[in-house]
Parts: C-alpha cells; sequence; structure tokens
C-alpha cells in the first residue's frame, strides 16, 4: 500500500529509500466499506485521505436535507473537507464511500510535522493543492458557462473511468440534472 504511495509522490518529487520509509510511517491505513463515511457533516475532520483503492463522493447537505454532489474521489486521488481539515473546523461536508474502499490517512499534525522533517514534501503538497485549485476553478467555470450536455461531455472526457464507476444517480445529482436527462444525452 506505501508501494503505491511512493509512486505518487514520485510522479512530482523522487524520494530516496529512505525518504519513502519516513513519509510512510506518517500515515495510517484505513479500510471503509460501501456507505461508509469517512467524515461527516458537522463533525471534525481527522484526515486528509490518499485513496490507495475504492471511490467516494463528497457531499454537502443543506438544512433542508437537499444533498448536493460536490466531486468524486477514486484511486490516485487526496480528499478531505480542506477547509475544515487545515482551519481544524467542523466539516462543512461529507465524504462517503460508494465502494469499499482502503484510504491512507495524514493527520494535520502529522502533515507538518512531515513538512518540516522533509520540505521537499512541503512542495509535493502545494503541487496537489495546485491542481486541486484548477480542477475546481475549471469545475465552476463549466458549471457557469457550459450546457448540461458540454458538462457531461467535458467529465467524460477528463475522467472516462470515473464515468463507468459511478452510478448514473449520483453523476445526475453531480451534473446537476435529473437521471433521465442523464440517460437521454448517454
Amino acid at each position: 500500500m506505501y508501494d503505491i504511495l511512493r509512486i505518487h509522490i514520485e510522479k512530482i518529487i523522487p524520494l530516496t529509500d529512505r525518504e519513502a520509509e519516513l513519509v510512510s510511517s506518517f500515515f495510517i491505513i484505513k479500510k471503509y466499506k460501501k456507505h461508509q463515511f469517512l467524515i461527516q457533516q458537522g463533525e471534525p475532520v481527522k484526515y486528509n485521505y490518499f485513496i490507495v483503492k475504492g471511490l467516494l463522493k463528497l457531499v454537502l447537505t443543506e438544512e433542508t436535507a437537499k444533498s448536493h454532489i460536490v466531486g468524486f474521489a477514486m484511486e490516485d486521488w487526496w480528499e478531505t473537507d480542506f477547509q475544515a481539515f487545515y482551519n481544524q473546523t467542523n466539516a462543512t461536508m461529507s465524504l462517503e464511500c460508494i465502494e469499499d474502499t482502503e484510504v491512507l490517512c495524514l493527520n494535520l499534525e502529522e502533515y507538518k510535522k512531515l513538512c518540516r522533517m522533509l520540505p521537499k514534501i512541503e512542495h509535493f503538497f502545494l503541487e496537489k493543492a495546485y491542481s486541486g485549485y484548477i480542477a475546481a476553478q475549471q469545475r465552476v467555470i463549466s458549471a457557469m458557462i457550459s450546457n448540461t450536455a458540454e458538462r457531461y461531455s467535458q467529465l467524460l472526457e477528463k475522467y472516462p473511468e470515473l464515468i463507468q464507476r459511478v452510478p448514473k444517480s449520483l453523476l445526475a445529482s453531480y451534473l446537476g440534472v435529473s437521471r433521465e436527462t442523464l440517460s437521454r444525452m448517454r
């Protein structure tokens, strides 16, 4: 499992064997079943998660109980309620398993300690943050200027594996359309 993390990190920065062992020592392994929550809205957020295996959805639920899918996360992705994680506040969103999932977890204290001990890992996390921010901006822009068919096409082009694994009802919710509308587009 830690080999997968090392390969992921080395897409951005090289690690010696010793550095890889050090990085691994800061993470804990957790396994979750389909429909289990890693994060529940309103509760403290303990970890940033690296997904080794599985599929997750990040969901915002309004006071009216209406839910909005903010995003999905699969293997080789990082996910958490980043605002709550970094500010050490309660979650504004929930993170739920769509499939059985295995993750490597890093808490904020350990993250900061690791970055102090191995400064180049901070560069790695900065690059991941840039990528995440760019993807979020692209999604916002797409929501503002693209119609549903265009947003679906962009999603299909960018994440074809995700489209195959996410149930149609969840994809429809993510795109902000009914399941029937999504079925007509497919």
